[in-house]
């Protein structure tokens, strides 16, 4: 994954990081030599998140597989939680 400096960044710009993107879908930005933030055009940030939308979907289904799901009122809800 291509670096990209804080000072390349304050220097050039936007440029640095569409330089850093043309070679991966990410870059990471460092702050005084240490890696802080993560950089990445918008079409990857949406792949990622659909596919994170994916797994929690695959979670809570994999939940009511294995019958870790209440079925309940609200109101049941609620008298749950304060039971708690």
């Amino acid at each position: 994954m291509p670096h990209i400096s804080a000072n390349d960044l304050k220097t050039k710009g936007i440029s640095a990081i569409e330089l850093a993107l043309s070679t991966a879908p990410e870059a990471i930005v460092s702050v005084r030599g240490k890696d802080k933030f993560v950089v990445m055009d918008m079409a990857h940030y949406h792949y990622l998140r659909e596919c994170e939308l994916d797994a929690a979907l695959a979670q809570t289904r994999a939940d009511l597989a294995a019958g870790r799901a209440v079925q309940e009122s609200p109101e049941a809800h609620l008298a749950r939680l304060d039971a708690m």
